[in-house]
């Protein structure tokens, strides 16, 4: 399944590749909220390859996690019960070329609200708020981000992750080696090509419940508050994502939804995420 998901990635990169400057022009010119409503489906950009956000369940070929749902809810909220949600895989580099080069409409895939970030698409109020962690192997002697800051030390991170970014700020003197997704970083951390794998701390979690060899430690070190990312003017889209995500707060259908994914999580506090 890994392959496939390769080669879909291969396919995604080529789409943006062959498609033309005056395609970007024609959505940006494109009124998604009314074109979603036409065709009563939205179209999300989200992950494949990430436990408990969005990965496919390899018995069924259906992808499955906490996005996964809350994008079909939200869908249903702003299109009605006929509304349908498509998925699109996307890693953390795929995402914004995709949405915007119009193969998609929105990116729900762990993505955090950065002031550079919203210099290229804008976002919706935040979903879920992680903070950035650590993965290590069980009896590993790296405590926290401070262990790692010394020369010699190799830390495990995505490409076009805010993970990534943050090692310099936080152990400026380990060497980074990124893999294209979390799927290779976690075979990079048993190959032990490095001394532990950086991301945010529902993702890790979620890696460590499949690996259980492996653990979370060092708490969180950043706030990385999750939005839902739309191209540049389509404030009508956006203003409807923000109204279906509090009609999913208020309805108790966002805590369902966090319950039913973070709730029996060992060492994950879905408590605070409660809305």
């Amino acid at each position: 399944m890994k392959k496939i998901w390769h080669l879909l990635t291969v396919v995604a990169i080529a789409l943006v590749s062959l498609t033309t400057l005056s395609g970007c022009s024609s959505v940006a010119n494109q009124d998604i909220l009314k074109a979603d409503q036409k065709s009563k489906q939205i179209t999300w950009g989200v992950k494949a390859d990430t436990r408990l956000f969005g990965l496919e369940d390899i018995r069924t070929g259906k992808l499955e996690g906490f996005e996964i749902d809350l994008a079909k809810a939200m869908t249903k909220e702003i299109l009605g019960p006929q509304g349908k949600a498509v998925f699109v895989p996307v890693t953390s580099g795929t995402r914004v070329p995709l949405l915007k080069n119009g193969n998609i409409d929105a990116i729900m895939a762990t993505m955090t609200i950065t002031p550079e970030r919203e210099k290229q698409v804008d976002f919706t109020k935040s979903y879920f708020d992680a903070g950035q962690s650590l993965l290590v192997k069980k009896g590993s002697p790296i405590k926290d981000i401070q262990d790692l800051n010394k020369p010699g030390e190799v830390i495990l991170g995505v490409s076009g992750s805010n993970s990534v970014k943050n090692v310099a700020k936080f152990a400026p003197k380990a060497r980074v080696l990124q893999l294209s997704d979390y799927a290779q970083a976690m075979t990079a951390l048993k190959s032990k090509q490095g001394d532990a794998l950086t991301t945010d701390n529902g993702i890790l979690y979620g890696m460590a419940s499949e690996n259980p060899g492996y653990e979370v430690v060092g708490g969180n070190f950043t706030k990385e508050p999750y939005g839902i990312a739309v191209n540049k003017n389509q404030a009508p889209f956006r203003n409807k994502l923000n109204w279906a995500l509090n009609r999913l707060e208020k309805n108790g259908t966002y805590n369902h939804l966090l319950l039913k994914w973070f709730g029996n999580v060992k060492g994950f506090n879905y408590q605070e995420m409660k809305r």
